[in-house]
């Protein structure tokens, strides 16, 4: 189907970023948000009413489409050192020959796509601490919790013993004034995974964003279904900036495009995706599926199972359990990310600032989908690992590869 293609004007990139998406593989605890939000859904799956106004930027949006299609400087071999021309941050005073200690206030680890992160961050602070960049890493973990976080970040100022700071904001505008107490201490501040209402970090290290995942998701529906066919949205939560932005795109480009869409809020529950989609399946035919993340893909694709329908056109995530139940139906899909690998990034900021380099003031990584003809290499190269890995984790090149991704080995 020929879709209409987004126009606008290159804005401001927002700031304000987020990430979420979970898994169904019961072997890994919790299935909060993927950047590990404090907010929960209530009362199961419900027709979404949300309208997410509050959150979308047109600008942002024409910006974000923009950057899909972008030059990123770096070599491709490395995404997670890669990034878009921009402004640069001075950070010369901070050079020092000395090892650094990093002080992290991490906003959890409640799920598969933090914990993959998690792990590939500390096989990359055990690499630079053998190279004599990073003493150590001194984290605390905030449980979702903002007033935690407010509290791990005031703790680590009031130490006073930290070289860096880096913060991965459980909320957006909770955060913000504690994230401002740690720039005013002088020392370089790193702010990875969302982003704050502040520019005063040193970097804020994040992939394109919501809007991105939203256009790439949508067009891929459009371009594989007709005008008038239906589409089921099965959406986590309300309230979560990149989870409005995500289908805040999506939704434009259906409407654009003469797509039915309708749009459920699940709670990240499997058993009620379920329910969702057999009600609608009995009331229908349902020609697409498109998520906000991935968690309940596969408990989405066996209720077209269970009810004996033709599979769907379908986008989830590079969460293993999808990328395998894809392959095995070969329905037509697609994967985006929110690519796991910027676990890295913080930490090589922190080598680069040592080093008294130049470090981009707002470093975006690269965030490209995963296509059907792509889907193949990413399975033969994460065989053996758990059902919540993500595939581009991106830590192949570190130590203890693969074994510590295999066994889940969480610190």
């Amino acid at each position: 189907m020929r879709r209409n293609r987004l126009t606008g004007v290159l804005g401001t990139v927002a700031l304000v970023a987020a990430l979420a998406a979970c898994s169904t593989d019961d072997s890994i605890d919790d299935t909060g948000a993927e950047g590990g939000e404090s907010a929960a859904a209530e009362g199961g799956a419900e027709e979404a009413e949300s309208d997410g106004s509050e959150f979308f930027s047109q600008a942002d949006m024409d910006e974000q489409d923009e950057q899909r299609s972008a030059t990123f400087e770096g070599d491709e071999a490395t995404p997670w050192l890669q990034y878009i021309d921009g402004p640069m941050t001075d950070t010369s005073e901070f050079a020092t020959d000395q090892p650094m200690k990093t002080c992290f206030a991490n906003a959890s680890i409640s799920n598969p796509w933090r914990q993959t992160g998690w792990i590939t961050m500390n096989q990359q602070l055990e690499q630079l601490q053998e190279e004599g960049v990073i003493s150590e890493m001194e984290t605390r973990d905030a449980e979702d919790n903002d007033d935690t976080q407010i509290a791990d970040i005031d703790y680590f100022i009031s130490e006073g013993n930290c070289d860096v700071f880096i913060i991965s904001p459980n909320s957006t505008a909770a955060i913000t004034p504690a994230v401002e107490r740690a720039c005013e201490t002088g020392k370089p501040v790193i702010v990875f995974d969302r982003g704050v209402q502040t520019d005063c970090a040193t970097t804020f290290i994040h992939p394109i964003g919501g809007y991105a995942w939203g256009i790439d998701t949508a067009e891929f529906l459009v371009d594989n279904l007709e005008e008038g066919d239906k589409v089921v949205a099965l959406r986590i939560l309300p309230g979560v900036d990149v989870l409005e932005t995500r289908w805040g795109a999506a939704e434009q480009i259906f409407e654009e495009n003469g797509i039915e869409a309708v749009d459920y809020f699940t709670g990240a529950d499997p058993a009620e995706i379920k329910k969702i989609l057999t009600d609608e399946l009995t009331q229908g035919e349902v020609q697409g599926v498109w998520m906000d993340a991935g968690d309940g893909a596969v408990a989405a694709i066996e209720a077209f199972e269970d009810q004996g329908m033709d599979y769907p056109v379908m986008t989830g995530e590079d969460e293993m359990s999808f990328l395998r139940k894809w392959e095995e139906t070969g329905l037509t899909g697609l994967a985006p990310v929110y690519s796991n690998f910027q676990w890295r990034t913080p930490l090589l900021a922190v080598q680069k600032i040592a080093a008294g380099e130049e470090i981009p003031t707002e470093w975006v990584l690269p965030q490209t989908p995963i296509t059907e003809e792509e889907r193949g290499d990413y399975l033969e190269a994460n065989d053996g690992m758990p059902d919540g890995h993500y595939a581009k984790f991106g830590g192949e090149d570190l130590p203890g590869y693969p074994d510590v991704w295999q066994e889940r080995i969480i610190p």
